[in-house]
């Protein structure tokens, strides 16, 4: 009996010591595992099992993207400006075993390395050169990081120069450039406002007049084809007038020519026709010829009353 709960025991023991040396390798994880002191080999993510009292998981290691953002180091640019720069250090670690194995505190290493670096290269250039060469500085600081940390397995992959500070008497100096340059902009836009204003409203005076004179211009053509079409109207009412005076007369002619009249009743229409003459307010009388005798004048009324009575009678 007492065989089979020791059996038992140990049973249990060895149970847990299995179980607890079962391990789950996280996503975007690593482990690290020495084997009796020394490195023997790099976990990733699944299922493993380590030999109880032999192996140890030594470091866990994130494998994903890090950022590292450290305090603001003073500089000195090259024109003897001193500032404040705070740096921003994007990094992944690519080799468990050289970043287990290279460097004891490699956070420490990079931080000492990028505030190394940084004087260096703020060294190099001036203040103005210095605030307007972030892209460069943080090429140059990639780069050389990048060179720096690769025998300790880690990957940089971009330097950002979050924060520069000048001294306070350049920060009050370069408000003040700041906004005098925006009062000078806000007067070119205010000038180039007022100038597109001036030309739009003379372009509105222009087309104003040129409308204007369009429409004079059309309304004296429309005057002159009125003008133009009551003369043509008026002329062919007269021409029409004419034409009927003179079908008239033609007419009268041909009844007159139809009736065959005599010479006596010629020379009574002409008596009358010279009556009329004389009644006006002429002062002189023209006397046709063929009423000059005046004895042949009154035998011709003669006839032609006698010549009208005998009708009558008739």
């Amino acid at each position: 009996m007492p065989f089979i709960i020791a059996g038992i025991v140990i049973a249990v023991l060895l149970l847990i010591i299995v179980i607890a040396n079962i391990n789950i390798v996280p996503q975007s994880q690593a482990y690290v595992v020495e084997r009796l002191g020394a490195y023997h080999q790099t976990w990733k993510t699944g299922l493993h099992w380590k030999i109880p009292f032999i192996e140890r998981i030594a470091k866990k290691i994130n494998l994903m993207e890090q950022v590292a953002d450290f305090p603001p180091q003073p500089v000195i640019t090259k024109d003897n400006v001193r500032m404040q720069i705070d740096t921003v250090v994007f990094f992944q670690i690519t080799d468990c075993k050289l970043y287990a194995y290279g460097h004891t505190t490699p956070m420490t290493a990079i931080e000492n390395l990028t505030a190394t670096t940084l004087r260096n290269i703020i060294g190099e250039l001036e203040l103005d050169n210095t605030l307007t060469s972030r892209d460069i500085i943080n090429t140059k600081m990639r780069a050389i990081l990048d060179e720096a940390t690769d025998p300790w397995g880690i990957k940089v992959n971009r330097v950002e120069l979050k924060n520069i500070i000048p001294p306070k008497e350049i920060q009050d100096a370069m408000e003040k450039q700041m906004k005098a340059e925006r009062e000078r902009r806000e007067a070119i836009l205010r000038a180039e406002g007022e100038k597109n204003s001036t030309i739009l409203v003379a372009q509105g005076k222009k087309e104003s007049l040129i409308l204007q004179a369009e429409a004079e211009k059309q309304s004296q053509i429309l005057k002159a084809e009125a003008n133009k079409e009551a003369k043509i109207r008026e002329a062919e009412g007269e021409a029409e007038a004419i034409l009927a005076v003179q079908k008239a007369t033609a007419e009268g002619i041909r009844m007159i020519n139809e009736a065959s009249p005599s010479n006596a009743a010629i020379a009574l229409r002409s008596l009358e026709a010279f009556e009329k003459a004389a009644d006006g307010q002429s002062t002189k009388i023209i006397i046709p010829s063929e009423i000059q005798n005046v004895t042949s004048l009154i035998a011709g009324v003669k006839e032609a009353v006698a010549d009208t009575g005998k009708k009558s009678s008739k």
